[in-house]
């Protein structure tokens, strides 16, 4: 199971640094925010806490920041800016927490969802600036029917379900019709082709 995941990283990390540039050399200045999804079966995969209640980074964020700095290094990505950025600008999980700040695992229809959810949905248009580095999201529950995003070009399920609805709803988050950096829908097929 964990080298599964690890490739489905790391694949995942190649396509969105090849989408990046393609949209690059395809789009030119509209500004086109190429964003991947992260769907995680356990909080504490992305983010946990140490004995003395710290946050550290779970198995999934140091094989993520591994692969990323693998990539990195690769000369056809050498010209992609946000590459340069501190790699916990890059990524982040959105996930319920407890009154004391933890993290925790939900069923995805709780209170703790519902802020989380809204926090995401307030924060859509920063999500999209060119200006934002966030590119990579990490989600165990809460981004759930009625959150999607246009520029979501890859979602990576490290979770196990068995059920074709969650799988829908999940693929539903993303993989529609981009926006530029004004909001406009792209229509060009050269860059909505997977």
């Amino acid at each position: 199971r964990e080298d599964v995941w690890n490739s489905q990283i790391k694949e995942t990390i190649k396509r969105h640094l090849e989408k990046e540039l393609q949209v690059r050399e395809l789009a030119g200045e509209r500004g086109i925010k190429v964003l991947s999804l992260f769907f995680i079966d356990r909080v504490a995969n992305y983010r946990d806490y140490d004995g003395d209640g710290k946050a550290v980074k779970g198995k999934f964020a140091e094989a993520f920041e591994a692969e990323l700095a693998n990539w990195a290094k690769d000369q056809r990505f050498k010209d992609i800016p946000w590459l340069k950025e501190p790699v916990e600008k890059l990524h982040n999980g959105y996930f319920a927490q407890d009154r004391k700040g933890i993290l925790k695992d939900t069923s995805g229809d709780t209170q703790a969802d519902d802020d989380v959810y809204n926090l995401i949905m307030k924060e859509k248009e920063r999500l999209l600036s060119s200006e934002e580095p966030l590119r990579f999201i990490f989600s165990h529950s809460a981004l759930r029917e009625g959150w999607d995003n246009p520029n979501v070009f890859q979602i990576c399920t490290l979770n196990e379900t068995r059920s074709a609805l969650k799988k829908r709803q999940e693929i539903g988050r993303g993989l529609r019709l981009p926006v530029d950096q004004n909001g406009l829908r792209v229509f060009d097929d050269s860059i909505n082709k997977l």
